[in-house]
């Protein structure tokens, strides 16, 4: 069979999405336009070049690609490891299971509810019509946005209700407040008129609730405290959620760059990003040393650079977004044998 061949210096619209280019002047305006619009809002921009309505309706397998499983080993892991740290705070009583399953309910309906937020409001706001990617719900056509944002309202309630249990069987009412802030911060990640995830704050958003706040909480509906242990912990599975975040956001410097939407990765450069995804997924095994000296059970997380150091190379070499893909996934094992890791050293 014959293929086409490529005129040299081509370029296809998803390497130069990768390399943050522009495409070449000397194309007519037309198939310019089929690669950056002006804007990410095309009402506001006048651009036509939205997606053309899809073919066919979402079906269940889309639905459950949109929730973006490869990202749920970030709700479980800092639940994990919270509730062996929580364990470890418990001076003689028994550990709550119902609780560690109530906190892993909260966490995955988080992560599944910001998903498809994400999905909702960079669809609306035509962000993925510059997406090199996997599809999504809105920006493709396949869903339509009130039925992507329903998604989302029946994910953060799912999270509600659950911690709503939490706190009922704690007592704590103030958790009220912590689960009603992670909510709106969920939301505006990237919702509303000024969505942080526009502007670089997407990395803090991860750190502190997808590690800090989801592996301390953890360990507080175990034993009323937080102990040092979940902090640390903490700490390193919330840079962990960063470097997954960073991959991502590298893969789609070039569409969000195009877009306005300014996220680290496309504040700081592709080369920097690089820089950083690496710091991000490397420090937090020398949190693993240190505890190691507590927990020797602690030093068979270091198997998790297994994960994490091919992860790196990809990175700091790859040219195409599926090499990114795949860095995001090993980023997100290294996650999971992380906080599964250091949880089963506490708790055993």
């Amino acid at each position: 069979m014959a293929t086409a061949q490529r005129t040299p210096g081509h370029r296809t619209p998803a390497e130069l999405a990768w390399s943050g280019g522009t495409p070449d002047p000397r194309l007519p305006q037309s198939k310019r336009s089929q690669t950056y619009g002006r804007s990410g809002n095309p009402a506001k921009s006048g651009s036509t070049n939205r997606p053309a309505p899809a073919q066919r309706r979402a079906t269940a397998r889309d639905w459950i690609s949109g929730a973006r499983l490869r990202t749920l080993p970030l709700a479980i892991a800092p639940v994990v490891a919270g509730t062996g740290a929580g364990i470890v705070a418990i001076p003689d009583g028994p550990w709550h299971p119902l609780r560690a399953v109530l906190a892993l309910i909260v966490a995955l309906a988080l992560q599944i509810g910001v998903n498809y937020a994400n999905d909702y409001s960079d669809g609306v706001r035509g962000t993925d019509e510059h997406r090199v990617g996997p599809a999504r719900l809105t920006g493709s056509g396949l869903a339509k946005p009130r039925a992507v944002l329903a998604a989302a309202l029946a994910s953060f309630g799912v999270a509600a209700l659950a911690g709503l249990a939490l706190v009922v069987l704690t007592q704590q009412w103030w958790l009220l407040a912590v689960g009603a802030v992670a909510i709106v911060a969920a939301w505006f990640y990237t919702g509303g008129r000024h969505p942080y995830g526009y502007y670089g704050l997407g990395e803090l958003f991860v750190f502190v609730f997808f590690g800090v706040v989801a592996t301390a909480g953890s360990a507080y509906v175990q034993a009323l405290t937080v102990n040092l242990e979940a902090w640390v912990t903490g700490a390193g599975l919330g840079l962990i959620a960063c470097a997954v975040l960073m991959a991502n956001n590298l893969r789609d410097i070039g569409p969000d760059r195009a877009a306005g939407k300014r996220t680290l990765a496309v504040l700081v450069g592709k080369a920097f990003g690089r820089v950083l995804f690496a710091v991000f997924l490397l420090v937090p095994f020398l949190a693993v040393g240190f505890l190691a000296l507590f927990y020797p059970a602690a030093w068979l997380v270091f198997f998790a650079l297994l994960a994490a150091l091919p992860a790196v190379l990809i990175v700091s070499t790859a040219r195409t977004s599926r090499e990114l893909i795949i860095a995001l996934q090993l980023a997100s094992a290294t996650s999971l044998l992380y906080g599964v890791g250091l949880g089963l050293a506490f708790a055993l």
